[in-house]
């Protein structure tokens, strides 16, 4: 007897036929009798390394949005097929090659032994759609020559009309239906890269075990759960960005025909302006850095790629003394120091000296490191700069950019572009541009031949509001180098959110193409440009081809044997 999750019971019949209708692979089964051991493998992140989300391109609290099934009428990353489609460089050239270098080789070769082994029946279990995936990861399977005798996805119902709460739930529906139909099977080996999932299906085997000690409907089974350690993947920044706004087109276009509710638009959301440093440029600088040799990598935070103009949105005064967005710098280092071992700082001046530069620090300074734990506000406390000797005297082009991260939000009529920076009402008040005050700190802020502001000079009375604006720009960037977590709310860390975790969700651009992300997160962009404007327009060109035209407008705005292997 058997209890479906909408509470009706029924007594399924546990036959070949009645378990090949959860398969989309089409195939006739093995005999119960010929088969002695159930090898069942896990498509996302176990066998295939699908991309998630990346936590570089946008705040947290849009993964967590980007991963619900209940934010956009699609369904969301884990639900568009057209995200998956968008792997690599798309499909139409990655079926040819087989998507190669996305798939976790350790587990395709496993794959090929259980189709060698004659008494393994070779399960693909996935919660994907089957209505909208099950054609996709077909192709996807056949182009890596890999052969299963079942490929199950998550179908609306069950073939005995059984609805599933969670990706879960369906899993163990069918693992149930399966152990029940190969009675002749002694162990049943399961690969998976979820903690969340390897504990349910350990405590599912524990349970069905127990139960068969009561009332016998077969032996007792034995269940090995093998933990395979995921790899994180991203799609391409561009691609990602243009799909996203796919998923937001389709959502919006019947609310602006209905003319009800209000639409979702992608917005940046600008952490500061600075005068950005590339790769090869900061790792010259990180040379400076005097780091004790015994202290712990995992201690220290290396930094060197920014001088601070503003921990906000520079407004368009500053922009236009310094050059513009997009205008290159060149500095020299004049001295280094080190705060109480804790921050170590490289003291610069612009080349030629009769430069114009805006900072909001007391100097123009570039943190190079960070001990854990340290303050990057007291940098602003550093009294005794030590000089350099000249060939310690390091040269270095920077380009003014912004750090900039995306959301998703509704659309605001009443929100400025300048408010729409932010991602908050508060924050929008806090920095609403005041022109009155940019022009009494300029007198102050700017430096030229002429003032005392300069690379090497007094520190102006600034010093407090500098300091303050270096840590906010600190605080962004370990918020930004998240690299797993579930995404909600814009947290540090960051783990993928499959299918499982989006059932429910917590609810907890204008002016694009005047923006100039900095890449600081993406080195690949660093090496191949160094001003990343041209990139940058090619991104806001995307966003611009796939926002609807209705809009009007740019959108970017038995024994149970546990196992924990590693397979990577």
């Amino acid at each position: 007897m058997s209890v479906l999750q909408n509470g009706n019971t029924s007594t399924p019949s546990h036959t070949l036929t009645a378990l090949n209708r959860w398969s989309v692979a089409n195939k006739e089964l093995p005999t119960i009798d010929s088969i002695k051991t159930l090898h069942v493998y896990d498509f996302d992140n176990t066998l295939f390394n699908s991309p998630l989300p990346n936590p570089k391109l946008w705040i947290g609290a849009t993964i967590g949005f980007l991963q619900s099934q209940d934010t956009c009428i699609s369904g969301g990353w884990w639900h568009d097929a057209r995200i998956l489609s968008a792997t690599g460089e798309g499909i139409e050239k990655e079926e040819p090659r087989a998507w190669k270098g996305w798939w976790n080789e350790r587990i395709v070769e496993l794959v090929e032994l259980s189709m060698q082994q004659k008494d393994a029946l070779t399960v693909l279990l996935t919660g994907r759609s089957e209505s909208a995936f099950s054609d996709l990861i077909e192709k996807m399977i056949a182009s890596k020559k890999l052969e299963f005798d079942i490929i199950s996805l998550k179908p609306v119902s069950g073939p005995n009309n059984q609805r599933f709460s969670s990706t879960m739930n369906f899993k163990q529906v069918f693992l149930e239906s399966l152990i029940e139909t190969y009675k002749d099977a002694e162990e049943i080996r399961i690969y998976e890269d979820r903690g969340k999932h390897i504990r349910a299906f350990r405590e599912f085997f524990a349970n069905y075990n127990k139960a068969q000690s009561l009332k016998a409907t077969r032996g007792l089974i034995a269940a090995e759960v093998i933990h395979v350690a995921d790899r994180v993947t991203q799609l391409d920044p561009v691609t990602e960005t243009a799909e996203v706004q796919r998923l937001l087109n389709d959502h919006n276009l019947p609310i602006l025909r209905s003319k009800r509710g209000r639409p979702f638009l992608i917005k940046k959301t600008v952490f500061y302006t600075g005068y950005m440093i590339s790769q090869a440029d900061s790792q010259k600088l990180l040379t400076l850095a005097q780091i004790p040799p015994n202290l712990p990598e995992s201690e220290v935070k290396f930094l060197a790629n920014n001088i601070l103009i503003t921990p906000r949105p520079a407004h368009t005064s500053v922009l236009a003394k310094i050059g513009g967005v997009g205008s290159m710098t060149k500095w020299q280092v004049t001295g280094t120091a080190i705060h109480e071992n804790n921050i170590w700082a490289a003291r610069v001046r612009p080349v030629p000296e009769t430069k114009i530069y805006y900072t909001e620090n007391p100097l123009p300074i570039v943190i190079l490191a960070l001990r854990k734990g340290a303050r990057p506000i007291d940098a602003g406390k550093i009294q005794n700069w030590q000089p350099v000797l000249a060939d310690k005297q390091i040269v270095f082009e920077s380009i003014v950019g912004e750090k900039v991260l995306l959301r998703i939000e509704e659309e605001d009529p009443q929100e400025s572009d300048f408010e729409s920076l932010f991602p908050n009402k508060s924050h929008k008040r806090k920095h609403a541009p005041d022109e009155d005050a940019y022009n009494r700190d300029r007198n102050y802020a700017y430096s030229n031949h002429t003032t005392s502001a300069r690379g090497g000079g007094t520190p102006n009375n600034n010093s407090k509001r500098g300091g303050r604006g270096n840590l906010r720009s600190t605080i962004t960037q370990r918020g930004n180098r998240a690299g797993r977590g579930r995404g909600r709310g814009g947290g540090p860390t960051y783990v993928y959110r499959s299918l499982d975790d989006v059932d429910k969700w917590d609810n907890n651009a204008s002016q694009a193409t005047k923006t100039n992300f900095t890449y600081e997160d993406f080195p690949a962009f660093q090496r191949q440009h160094h001003n990343p404007q041209p990139l940058v327009q090619h991104q806001v060109q995307n966003l611009q081809q796939y926002q609807p035209q209705v809009q009007g407008r740019v959108g970017l705005s038995g024994e149970k044997r546990n196992a924990e292997l590693q397979y990577s």
